[in-house]
């Protein structure tokens, strides 16, 4: 009898069910605060990126609100912080954008902290990366409320959508909890 062959599917059906079949639960020490990925190269970081999926969030979610083509831009400035455009479209169809600054806050660059006007800033943590290509990355809160998949393309593979997911599984994030973001052909075209 032929061996059945392993599909992204049942990957990400096993590793979904991977923190309850160890006995994990959130609360629990593992997810006090999720892990980074071990280096972020900012230079091949920065470019733009299309949020695939996020958890809702206030910023993002408000009552009235409905966001489509959301992508955030990273550019390296020559002080070594990086410029942060986060843009995307209403229901109306109108671009809006906002601008930021980030610094690393250790030495692997996957700890950012993002301010938007001064003084309010927030920790953005890379969690998970294709770290070969820099094709996706997952990007979260320490705090765990927040949490984005981005991709270098409007429309992200199946296989990467797997493993990015699953990179947010395994630290405890919940995934039923992602709101896909609409991305138009206007996103590709910006």
């Amino acid at each position: 009898m032929p061996k059945p062959r392993s599909t992204p599917m049942s990957f990400l059906s096993v590793a979904l069910k991977l923190p309850a079949m160890l006995g994990l639960v959130p609360g629990d020490s593992l997810f006090d605060a999720p892990a980074t990925v071990g280096k972020v190269d900012l230079q091949r970081y920065a470019g733009r990126w299309f949020e695939i999926a996020r958890y809702p969030n206030a910023a993002q979610d408000r009552p009235g609100r409905r966001f489509v083509d959301v992508t955030a831009t990273y550019t390296a400035r020559p002080d070594g912080s990086i410029g942060v455009l986060n843009a995307c479209r209403d229901a109306q169809g109108r671009t809006r954008s906002i601008r930021a600054r980030a610094r690393t806050t250790d030495s692997s660059g996957a700890k950012l902290r993002v301010t938007f006007f001064w003084p309010f800033s927030g920790d953005y943590w890379v969690i998970g990366l294709d770290a070969a290509n820099y094709r996706w990355a997952v990007v979260a809160t320490p705090s765990r409320r927040c949490l984005w998949v981005l991709s270098r393309t409007p429309v992200m593979a199946p296989d990467d959508y797997t493993r990015a997911v699953v990179a947010a599984t395994v630290q405890g994030f919940d995934p039923q909890r992602l709101v896909p973001t609409p991305q138009t052909e206007a996103a590709a075209a910006a």
